[in-house]
């Protein structure tokens, strides 16, 4: 599947330092999320679903994944 990204609204986290090693979001219009390397911005892209991102997210919070 190909998905059109040229037009997404990419942001870093208000928690980024001023290091260019963050990750970039956008919110695509058809409620999917994009997650990229904010190093590399024409690079590949992760699009999650809604509830993927939203269990991926809560994980971040309970430290699920050991780092």
């Amino acid at each position: 599947m190909s998905l059109e990204l040229s037009g997404a609204r990419w942001f870093k986290s208000s928690r980024s330092g001023a290091g260019k090693e963050c990750v970039e979001v956008a919110f695509l219009s058809d409620g999917r999320i994009g997650v990229r390397d904010s190093k590399n911005p024409d690079g590949p892209a992760l699009v999650f679903g809604a509830a993927e991102w939203d269990s991926f997210t809560a994980g971040l919070g309970r430290d699920t994944f050991g780092h």
